[in-house]
Parts: structure tokens; sequence; C-alpha cells
């Protein structure tokens, strides 16, 4: 890939983030691509779901972008997010995303933020008390993907009285 191939592919992924357009963005993973970030390591279509589940549930979201270096079949994408965590609690998240594409689509990012500084946002007293241990990361970490696996309930309809 040459270094406006891989401008050309951030572009589309993190113009989708802004539309919210999991779709696209899962589009552009390749099949066994990796994911990494403080809280999710996700491989292959995991990391659509994760995409899908986060755009899905976001309230007042938004995203500015920029791509901050490009070179061929490598780039780094420096990004903020706003939204209302869990509905009710206002973060905003600045990342870095550092990105390897091959044949046109994404192998490999890894995204980083300041843990710590998301936790206080986020998840409030627990999160600005215990956000720099590692314990803490992790038990986010355990809940976010036990969330990210669940799949809705379905209701049956009750059956007839007899």
């Amino acid at each position: 890939m040459t270094a406006a191939e891989t401008r050309e592919v951030l572009e589309r992924f993190y113009g989708a983030l802004t539309r919210r357009d999991a779709e696209t963005m899962a589009g552009l993973y390749a099949p066994n691509a990796r994911f990494r970030d403080p809280v999710f390591q996700l491989e292959g279509p995991d990391i659509g779901g994760m995409w899908r589940a986060l755009l899905g549930r976001a309230k007042e979201f938004s995203v500015t972008y920029t791509v901050a270096q490009v070179a061929p079949g490598r780039g780094s994408v420096e990004w903020t997010a706003h939204y209302l965590f869990a509905g009710k609690r206002k973060v905003v998240n600045v990342i870095l995303s550092e990105l390897a594409l091959e044949n046109g689509l994404i192998v490999d990012q890894r995204d980083s933020f300041d843990f710590p500084r998301w936790a206080k946002q986020a998840i409030g007293l627990p999160g600005r008390l215990f956000g720099r241990f590692a314990f803490f990361q992790r038990a986010v970490s355990r809940r976010a993907m036990a969330r990210l696996v669940e799949r809705p309930k379905t209701t049956s309809a009750p059956s007839p009285a007899r």
C-alpha cells in the first residue's frame, strides 16, 4: 500500500466512526485483525461486534479526529470521543490509534488513552479512587467484555391458559 492509499483507508474508517457507521468500520478490518486498547483485546469479527455494540448504545456521541502520521501500510490517528457513559456521565476521551494495514484492510490496531482519567469520568468515585490500579482496569475490562458478548434476551409469548 502507498501512503496515499493508507490515508484513504484511515479517512474512510474514522469518517465512518463520526457517522456511527459500525458496518463500514467492521468491513475495513481483515478477517484475522487484532485490536487492543486498555479495555478490549479482540480478534477477527469480534472487533466489528465491539464497534456495533459501542456505537449502538452510545448517547450524545461525537468524534473529532486528525490523521497524524501516514506511511505505506501504517498510520496513526489522534481522535477525541465525546459521549455519555451509561447514558448519564459525560466523557471526553482522547485516544491515539496506531494502525497497520495490508491490502487495504486494517490488520492491527492499538489504541491508547489515559485509563485513570477515563475511569474518573465514566465511573465516578470508584474510578477516581481505583482507576490507576491494574486490578481495577482488569475488572472493568472483564465487565466490558462480558457486556460485549451478551445476547439480547428473547421473550416468548406466554402460553395460553388451559
